[in-house]
């Protein structure tokens, strides 16, 4: 190895030679998936008002910059959890872009990730300060694009190992927490002074896994088989989990029976297309390039 390749990326290189940049990549998804999480946590047990309104800081401690109780706590430790989904975020980008040997599409996703961040961090500042509905929405759904964004990527990374088989599970785990996404709602519960902290995370948990299982089996049937149908059909996946989790949080911020009703629907007709797509995934002809089942 030349002595530039030694000395270009002095600080990257120790942390890719020890967890390489597929690992970096997933880490920093898992850490993301986290953020939000917590975030749900944060707004669903009222804490996002807390640490008196402050921030960056909060409400004890040196400089405030410690939580006084348990709601400040929740609100810290999602702030606290976001610094580190920050760094990684960055990390990952400035490593997409220096190491040569990674996909450039995977650079161009990392970077419009990174340059979101700063955004998400700006709305998050100002659910503190100003809490409106239209400022929560829009930080909910930054943080889903940042998500999918690294998804996409993630899944770029590991293309090479993700087989056919990675497609039928995919779709199986959708078709298993999908039930869920809907059981969870306040259409079932019945009533959302019911839907306490702990089941909106468990919805919001399985928005993330639903999201990332379509994302998956559309990315990685697209590469693994030549049927345009099949293909085609777990593209439809995409689109019917988007509506499914645009309508899901509908029904969660507003009372409207037929957006309701439509949010059913869809999701059956969702539960539907997993079904059929797991039975053609069976029969449909692998590309030549793919010999593993």
């Amino acid at each position: 190895m030349s002595t530039d390749s030694h000395t270009s990326r002095p600080v990257l290189r120790p942390l890719i030679e020890r967890f390489g940049f597929p690992h970096l990549i997933a880490m920093t998804l898992v850490v993301v998936a986290a953020t939000i999480l917590l975030g749900i946590a944060a707004k669903a047990t009222g804490s996002g008002l807390a640490c008196e309104a402050n921030w960056p800081q909060c409400d004890a401690g040196p400089f405030n910059l410690f939580p006084a109780n348990l709601p400040s706590f929740y609100e810290w430790f999602h702030r606290f959890v976001a610094m580190f989904a920050g760094f990684a975020i960055i990390g990952s980008a400035v490593a997409a872009v220096r190491l040569p040997n990674v996909d450039r599409r995977v650079a161009a996703l990392v970077v419009a990730g990174m340059l979101l961040t700063p955004v998400q961090v700006a709305l998050g500042r100002e659910t503190v300060t100003q809490y409106t509905m239209d400022i929560l929405a829009l930080h909910f759904w930054t943080a889903v694009l940042i998500f999918v964004l690294f998804t996409v990527a993630t899944v770029l990374v590991w293309a090479p190992q993700l087989t056919s088989a990675h497609v039928t599970t995919a779709l199986a785990f959708g078709t298993i927490v999908l039930p869920f996404h809907v059981a969870l709602s306040p259409l079932v519960i019945g009533d959302i002074t019911n839907y306490s902290a702990s089941m909106q995370m468990a919805q919001y948990g399985v928005t993330l896994g639903l999201l990332g299982s379509v994302i998956v089996a559309t990315m990685v049937g697209r590469r693994r088989f030549e049927s345009n149908r099949l293909t085609g059909l777990l593209s439809a996946t995409t689109v019917l989990a988007v509506f499914v989790i645009f309508l899901g949080r509908r029904a969660i911020m507003t009372f409207n029976p037929a957006l309701d009703s439509l949010y059913v629907a869809v999701a059956a007709l969702l539960f539907v297309t997993f079904v059929i797509g797991i039975r053609q995934v069976r029969h449909a002809p692998h590309r030549s390039s793919d010999t593993r089942q």
